[in-house]
């Protein structure tokens, strides 16, 4: 099955008082991948850039550089993506893995471990490895329990009895607050589920992308209701990475579509940057996801 889609990502900020420099980093390029093909993006700057350049950051997205060597009042980042996704192709193995433990031992001591799993492996600035997460998630990893299925528990759980709360949290929440308030964003879970499971010793990546959501029955659809979403991916060498979205207790489908991956929300930020002067500062965030729709920039 493939879904078509046409993504309209639009961030604008305001300054109390001119900008006089400022420099970005813009992770909006999406992931050109097997299942996922990227038929158009486009993103529209104003002001208009100094400079402005695409590289490759240390996880592979691709990442452009912004700079604005002059006064400005207003920043307005807006992405256009037409993107066709098809079924992951870990859906053919699915179930197929060994005992967790065996996973835990080979990343830890099989000697032929990728350098890119193991990059997922330690803990990272908003994910920390603490004995708390660890026993935290042993329930769910019994000795001799098949890792999909630890894994799928874990998932579970967090969807069953976490709340989702919007404006409850900031990026700054400690992962061990969302253990302990349960309650937070799609960033707050893909966190807490990647801290316990590097806790146990597996390789888990955070993932960020959009989410198709339909609205209920009989409603239409509004436009720039949609947000950007976060799940998880797990290595299993039976499968290799294989996404889990613990906001909504469901593997990642069709419906997911990926922009960039990284060790946690700060590699993937889709806007962060410095700047000088400003005062306070407005910002907006629009999202639209509309399914069936392929047309090119105009």
């Amino acid at each position: 099955m493939t879904l078509r889609y046409r993504i309209e990502h639009t961030t604008m900020y305001r300054y109390s008082m001119p900008v006089t420099h400022a420099q970005h980093l813009l992770h909006l390029i999406p992931r050109q991948m097997d299942w996922q093909r990227i038929r158009c993006y486009q993103v529209r700057i104003d002001p208009e850039p100094t400079q402005r350049f695409v590289s490759v950051d240390p996880w592979g997205n691709q990442v452009e550089y912004v700079a604005m060597e002059f006064s400005h009042e207003h920043l307005d980042i807006s992405l256009l993506l037409c993107a066709e996704v098809d079924a992951r192709p870990w859906a053919l193995n699915m179930g197929r893995s060994n005992a967790w433990e065996s996973t835990v031992r080979h990343l830890r001591y099989g000697g032929d471990t990728p350098l890119e799993v193991s990059s997922y492996l330690y803990q990272s600035p908003y994910v920390r490895v603490k004995n708390q997460l660890a026993d935290f998630a042993r329930d769910f990893f019994p000795r001799g329990r098949v890792l999909w299925e630890a894994i799928d528990a874990l998932n579970q759980y967090i969807y069953q009895n976490f709340t989702y709360l919007p404006a409850s949290t900031t990026i700054e929440t400690p992962v061990m607050d969302i253990l302990l308030e349960r309650r937070g964003v799609c960033q707050d879970f893909a966190h807490l589920m990647i801290a316990s499971l590097r806790s146990l010793g597996l390789a888990a990546r955070y993932v960020s992308g959009y989410l198709l959501t339909e609205p209920p029955p009989g409603q239409p659809r509004l436009q720039g209701v949609d947000a950007t979403h976060a799940w998880v991916a797990v290595y299993m060498p039976e499968c290799g990475w294989v996404e889990w979205d613990p906001t909504n207790g469901c593997l990642a489908d069709e419906r997911h579509v990926v922009m960039a991956w990284g060790r946690d929300f700060g590699d993937v930020s889709p806007v962060r940057g410095v700047i000088q002067g400003g005062g306070a500062h407005e910002l907006t965030v629009s999202v639209t996801v509309e399914p069936g729709a392929s047309s090119e920039p105009e």
